[in-house]
């Protein structure tokens, strides 16, 4: 347990430590249009991770029943 919060507040510590020098590409992908391309790729990611988990879950559910 001590080590997911060691690396919890280390990604944090990361993201915070880079925010300053990434507001240049965050203003180029904006004014090139191309942030909603990331934004998608990044939903599309997510929600195919969640139907998977889904559907691990409903295999496993299957599994106990039967035992």
């Amino acid at each position: 347990m001590k080590k997911y919060i060691l690396l919890l507040l280390l990604t944090f510590t990361a993201v915070f430590a880079k925010a300053d020098t990434s507001v240049d590409l965050d203003e180029a992908l904006r004014r090139d249009g191309k942030i909603y391309v990331v934004v998608s790729i990044i939903c599309i990611i997510f929600i195919g991770l969640a139907i998977y988990l889904f559907t691990i879950d409903r295999r496993l559910k299957k599994i106990e029943k039967e035992k």
